[in-house]
C-alpha cells in the first residue's frame, strides 16, 4: 500500500503526542453509517480489521477518514418534482410559483433520500512523529483541508502547519528546466507543464515526451514558467512536483522491491509496505525540501 498523492504538512520533530493519545482523541469522531435521512456522514474508521482508529508500525501512525455519501442526482429530483408540479397544476388550475416549486423540490429530496444509493470512500493520513511529517493522501488541497479540519477538531491545539520552503517551487522548477539539470539525487522525466503568467494563461504540456532543452528555453523566454514537473528520486520513486508543493502520481520503482523480505499474511504484508513506504517517503520529503532551498519557518 502506497500513498499516491501527497498533501504535506509539518509538525514539531519529534512530536510527543503518542498513538494512545491520538486513539482517544479520534474516538469522538469515529465513523458510523449514515442514517436513512442523512446525505453525508464522515468519521475516523479503522485502517485494519482490529477496530483501532490508529494503526502503528515502527512509530509511524496511519489513520483513515471514512466518508459515506448518498447519491441523489438533481436530475432525478427535478424529474419527480416536475411530475408532481403537473399534478398540482391539474388540481388547482395553475402551475406552482417559484417559492412553491422550491419547497416541492425540497420535499421530493427528503422523500427520495432514504432510497438513495450510498458510496463509501476513504482518505488516508500518515503521521511521522519522529521527523515531524503529516501527509494526507489526497489529489486536491480541498479534500485534504476537509481531513485537516476534522483532525484539528479532534486533537486540541495540534501544532500543525503547512509546509513552507525558502524558494518558490515554480521558480526553482523553471530553473531546473532552463539549465537542463536536476538537483543531486533527482532526474527530470518526460512530463511537465509550462504556463504563462499574463492574462492569457497560455500553457503547454508535455506528456511522455522528450523535453528538448531548446524548445523548453523558448517557452521560458516567452514568459512561461513550470507549474508541474515529473521527476525520479534516487532511481527509487517517480512523482510529479506541483507549484503548490504537492507531490502527485507517486510510484515506487522496482528497485525498492528488490530487498523486500517475504511475508506470509495480509497483516504482515501491510505492515511491511507501511515500513517501506514511510521510510522512503520521509527521505524523499527531506530531499525535496532541501532542493527547494530548505524549510522556511513561519
Amino acid at each position: 500500500m502506497w500513498f499516491k498523492n501527497l498533501q504535506i504538512y509539518r509538525l514539531p520533530a519529534p512530536w510527543a503526542f503518542n498513538p494512545e493519545q491520538m486513539e482517544e482523541a479520534l474516538q469522538s469522531q469515529a465513523f458510523s453509517p449514515a442514517s436513512s435521512n442523512e446525505l453525508l456522514r464522515q468519521g475516523w474508521d479503522s485502517p485494519r480489521a482490529n477496530g483501532k482508529l490508529v494503526h502503528v508500525v515502527n512509530k509511524q501512525m496511519l489513520m483513515m477518514l471514512g466518508t459515506e455519501k448518498k447519491l441523489l442526482p438533481s436530475s432525478v429530483i427535478n424529474q419527480v418534482a416536475k411530475a408532481k408540479a403537473a399534478e398540482m397544476e391539474e388540481q388547482q388550475g395553475f402551475p406552482p410559483g417559484k417559492k412553491a416549486m422550491k419547497e416541492l423540490k425540497e420535499r421530493v429530496a427528503e422523500e427520495l433520500l432514504p432510497r438513495a444509493f450510498s458510496i463509501r470512500s476513504n482518505v488516508w493520513v500518515w503521521i511521522d512523529p519522529v521527523n515531524g511529517w503529516l501527509v494526507v493522501d489526497a489529489a486536491s488541497p480541498a479534500k485534504a483541508d476537509d481531513v485537516i479540519k476534522l483532525l484539528l477538531k479532534a486533537v486540541d491545539r495540534m501544532p500543525l502547519e503547512s509546509l513552507r520552503v525558502q524558494r518558490s517551487p515554480v521558480a526553482v522548477m523553471t530553473g531546473w528546466l532552463e539549465a537542463d539539470e536536476a538537483p543531486y539525487g533527482f532526474t527530470i522525466d518526460q512530463d511537465t507543464e509550462l504556463r504563462a503568467t499574463g492574462e492569457s494563461r497560455a500553457a503547454v504540456r508535455y506528456v511522455k515526451h522528450t523535453l528538448e532543452p531548446d524548445d523548453i528555453r523558448r517557452h521560458i523566454a516567452a514568459g512561461k514558467q513550470c507549474t508541474r514537473l515529473a521527476m525520479t528520486w534516487n532511481d527509487r520513486i517517480s512523482f510529479v512536483l506541483t507549484e503548490s508543493l504537492a507531490i502527485k502520481g507517486v510510484k515506487p520503482l522496482d528497485v525498492i522491491k528488490e530487498g523486500e523480505a517475504a511475508t506470509y499474511s495480509d497483516d504482515e504484508r501491510f505492515d511491511n509496505d507501511i515500513v517501506l513506504m514511510t521510510g522512503e517517503m520521509a527521505k524523499l520529503l527531506t530531499d525535496v525540501v532541501e532542493a527547494l532551498g530548505g524549510e522556511a519557518k513561519a
